[in-house]
């Protein structure tokens, strides 16, 4: 019987999402133990993969289970006293036996939350703080909504077969100490969330020109290559 469940984590914690041959400070790691306690060995797939100190309010994973646990209520109740306080399972369901958290998601969705002023240090693990011209960063999310070639957003050494994406939203939101930048795609390129971000603050602070941005966009020059930081990065939506 397979089951679809979404995840929420404290990327802080974990070296990554993904399994690793040097590290066991994975939360697939975390997840995989966690159903091994309760009788559960088949493998866990994620929608993807999130970085060191990513977070996660809705991540989704599915995995195959046993017919003795037919009470899933029970199950998640179970699975969360392994995985806490860091990691939790907020809903499972029974899906069909086709179905890949992976493959058959259609969108995904990042928050990317930026600090008005320095976070305490009980917060900082979960916000980044940079200058963000309000106007600036609106006018240049624009930039990205469509098909492009992201050829220049992401890390080299991906596996992927093809550096074309669709996003189809990409928006500001102002509040009263943060900003929330929110990127929607039919999927993303390892790192690209984070260097768009990071070019979103280098357009701020005019140490990249939009028509620089624009070059880079159209696949046509590399300006910028660093990363945001991972700590204000949350995966939080994946659509089926």
């Amino acid at each position: 019987m397979r089951v679809k469940a979404i995840v929420a984590y404290d990327g802080s914690r974990f070296n990554g999402f993904q399994s690793q041959k040097h590290t066991s400070n994975t939360i697939m790691h975390r997840l995989q133990s966690a159903c091994k306690r309760v009788g559960i060995s088949s493998k866990i797939v994620g929608s993807g993969r999130t970085d060191a100190g990513v977070h996660a309010t809705a991540q989704v994973i599915h995995f195959d289970i046993p017919p003795f646990w037919e009470d899933l209520q029970k199950l998640q109740s179970y699975l969360n006293a392994h995985l806490s306080p860091f990691i939790t399972i907020k809903s499972i369901q029974f899906v069909k036996k086709d179905f890949h958290a992976r493959y058959s998601a259609k969108k995904r969705a990042y928050r990317y939350i930026v600090a008005k002023k320095p976070p305490s240090v009980f917060e900082a693990a979960y916000k980044s703080f940079f200058y963000l011209d309000s106007e600036k960063t609106r006018k240049a999310l624009q930039l990205f909504i469509g098909e492009r070639d992201f050829v220049y957003f992401h890390k080299t050494g991906s596996d992927t077969k093809s550096t074309i994406r669709t996003i189809y939203k990409a928006r500001l939101y102002e509040r009263e100490d943060f900003y929330v930048i929110y990127i929607e795609a039919n999927g993303f390129l390892r790192a690209q969330i984070r260097m768009i971000i990071d070019s979103l603050r280098k357009v701020s602070e005019n140490s990249l020109h939009i028509d620089q941005l624009k070059m880079q966009i159209a696949a046509k020059e590399q300006f910028s290559t660093t990363l945001a930081p991972p700590n204000g990065l949350y995966l939080c939506r994946v659509m089926y």
